[in-house]
């Protein structure tokens, strides 16, 4: 399992589209085998799941999300995890693989047409 987590000042973003940076954690055994911290192609339709899905991950925990980014995240068969509160994104990977960690695996933003509205 590969998990990608947008990360802003150390902490995970609350808008994944315009994160500065994503933690890609590497889970094996059901532990985290190894992390590393990517800067992300820049922000336009589509790039992002394109990018994440050829690192190979699998699951996106994040805080806010727009129902096309989950589209074609979903499309790529990458599992979101979204409306995670902003903490650490190691620490949410644990609460995660501990089963801990609740979210929603649809949208969270409502999207950009004339303006950004997110419910996070």
């Amino acid at each position: 399992m590969k998990i990608a987590l947008p990360v802003e000042n150390g902490l995970i973003s609350g808008h994944f589209g315009h994160a500065p940076q994503f933690a890609i954690v590497e889970v094996a055994d059901g532990n985290i085998a190894g992390s590393q911290l990517l800067v992300p192609p820049p922000h336009e339709p589509g790039s992002l799941p394109r990018w994440l899905s050829g690192l190979g991950v699998t699951h996106i925990i994040c805080g806010g999300i727009g129902g096309r980014a989950v589209e074609l995240l979903s499309a790529a068969g990458i599992q979101v995890i979204a409306g995670t509160p902003v903490m650490d994104p190691a620490a949410a990977v644990e609460r995660f693989l501990r089963g801990e960690l609740s979210g929603v695996s649809g949208p969270t933003c409502e999207g950009h047409h004339g303006g950004h509205a997110c419910s996070h």
